[in-house]
């Protein structure tokens, strides 16, 4: 068992590094930068772009590189230098086919400038404010740029971003004996998600991993296969369709509409006391 957690960690190291749990909102209109992180919008930046609206792209980007004290090649300034108008933070983009070269979140060397139109496409921020996101942001994570009249939290909810996560402790009920799992369950538009090892533990089922990289659950004669994040699973032999399930901070959560499913138990959700029991 204690090879198959640390396989399945590693699994999700790869998905973890993807910041699917961080978005960035650029929004022309007011110039602003909205930093959202584990479904709740942190916080919100003022920003100079482009002094003609189409210079600064629109769309959805992945932030490629992160650079400290990126030199300015135009002008032979050296990074770091305080006449480098780039500031000595940049967050590269993969906008209109560059690899985070061309456009990017950065510092700057005239505070006055932000807020305002002016850059030759990219996004300015306050030297104090990149300081603080560069360090949280991660490689990967989805830049939103737009011109919009919405509200940031609209805007990422357009894009795909989940906001109002929540995560609480969660107790499974086997036989009259109350388990209270150690990784906290997840809900999430009105979903609940529960740990599948740690569930598969206290409803005495097996864990292996298959050789395509599914795991397998096998609880007395029901085997079930999985791959991670998948919207689907073969029991018994046939193919079902199931909600899909979520890496987490490298655990494996899966909806708890699946557990009768994968495992083969009818269970009763008590939101009051966070209790899953299995009948």
């Amino acid at each position: 068992m204690l090879a198959l957690i640390l396989l399945c960690t590693g699994i999700f190291a790869g998905e973890a590094d993807a910041a699917g749990t961080q978005m960035l909102v650029i929004n022309k209109k007011v110039n602003k930068l909205a930093f959202f992180d584990g479904g709740k919008l942190v916080k919100v930046f003022p920003v100079a772009t482009g002094r003609e609206q189409s210079l600064t792209p629109e769309g959805s980007f992945k932030i490629v590189n992160k650079i400290k004290n990126r030199p300015y090649y135009k002008d032979h300034i050296p990074g770091g230098d305080p006449a480098n108008p780039l500031g000595d933070r940049w967050l590269g983009l993969d906008a209109l086919g560059t690899r985070g070269t061309t456009y990017a979140i950065h510092g700057n060397n005239r505070e006055s400038s932000i807020g305002k139109y002016v850059s030759a496409g990219c996004i300015r921020m306050h030297n104090d404010d990149i300081h603080w996101l560069f360090p949280r942001v991660m490689k990967n994570t989805t830049v939103v740029i737009t011109s919009s009249a919405l509200d940031m939290e609209s805007i990422a909810r357009k894009y795909g971003y989940v906001l109002g996560t929540n995560t609480f402790a969660g107790t499974i009920v086997v036989n009259g004996g109350a388990t209270k799992l150690s990784q906290p369950f997840i809900l999430e538009n009105s979903r609940v998600y529960v740990p599948l090892r740690e569930t598969a533990s206290v409803l005495g089922a097996k864990l292996g991993l298959d050789s395509e990289g599914a795991l397998t659950i096998t609880m007395g004669s029901r085997a079930a296969s999985h791959k991670p994040l998948a919207d689907y699973a073969t029991v018994n032999g046939a193919k079902v369709a199931i909600l899909a399930s979520r890496n987490e901070n490298g655990t494996l959560m899966i909806p708890l509409s699946s557990v009768p499913l994968l495992f083969g138990v009818q269970i009763k959700w008590t939101g009051s006391s966070s209790t899953v029991t299995i009948l």
